[in-house]
C-alpha cells in the first residue's frame, strides 16, 4: 500500500518526526509491505455494484496487525469501571457491566496507531475521544491514524469514510485544548 495523504493535526508531523523518527519509519514500512491486491477478494451483492471484486476491510486489518505485530507494536487495551452514581434513585441495571474496555490498536514508544477502515464517526471518535484518553491515562503522547483515500473507499462496500472528507472536518472543527498530535495518514491501493 502506500501513502497518499498526509494531514497534520495540532502539529503532529513536526513532532513526531523529531521525536519518534525510528517508529515513524517502522509505521511507513508496515504500510508499505500490506499487499492490498491480496485483500481484493469480497464479491459485492450491493444494488449498486453486484458482483463487483471488492477490497475485504477485515482482512486489511489484519494485514495490518501482522505487519505492526512484526515490529513489536502492541494492542493496548485499559479496563473501564463505569461510574454507578450518575443513576437514577431506584434503578438497577438488568445486568452489570462487566468486562468493558477500550482499546487502541497498536502502541510502541508512547506513540498510539489506530487504523480506520469503518465509519466515519470512528474515525472522528478515535482522534477526538480515545487518543485523548489513552494520552490522558498516560499511555501515549502522539498519535498516527491510517484511513483510506476516496479512490480507494470506491472499491470498498458502501459506509466507509475516507481521508478527504476526515481531513476537511478537522480542519472545520478545529483544535481544542485537550486534543493531542495525531498524524494522518491516507492510504491507497
Amino acid at each position: 500500500m502506500i501513502i497518499a495523504g498526509v494531514y497534520s493535526f495540532k502539529g503532529s508531523k513536526e513532532i513526531i518526526e523529531s521525536q519518534f523518527g525510528s517508529e515513524l519509519q517502522e509505521v511507513r514500512e508496515a504500510i508499505a509491505a500490506v499487499d492490498s491486491r491480496a485483500h481484493l477478494t469480497k464479491v459485492s451483492r450491493e444494488k449498486t455494484m453486484p458482483g463487483k471484486m471488492l477490497y475485504e476491510p477485515g482482512s486489511l486489518n489484519e494485514a495490518f496487525r501482522r505487519e505492526f505485530e512484526a515490529r513489536q507494536w502492541q494492542t493496548c487495551r485499559i479496563h473501564c469501571e463505569y461510574p454507578t452514581e450518575y443513576y437514577v434513585s431506584g434503578y438497577v441495571p438488568a445486568a452489570p457491566s462487566r468486562g468493558a474496555f477500550r482499546e487502541i490498536d497498536f502502541v510502541k514508544n508512547r506513540i498510539g496507531v489506530e487504523i480506520q477502515f469503518g465509519k466515519y464517526s470512528f474515525m472522528v471518535y478515535n482522534v477526538c475521544a480515545k487518543m485523548t484518553i489513552f494520552h490522558k491515562m498516560d499511555i501515549i503522547d502522539v498519535g498516527i491514524e491510517i484511513v483510506p483515500m476516496k479512490a480507494f473507499v470506491e472499491q470498498m462496500s458502501t459506509g466507509v469514510s475516507y481521508f478527504e472528507q476526515f481531513v476537511w472536518d478537522l480542519e472545520h472543527r478545529g483544535v481544542a485544548d485537550i486534543d493531542i498530535p495525531v498524524l494522518i495518514f491516507g492510504i491507497d491501493a
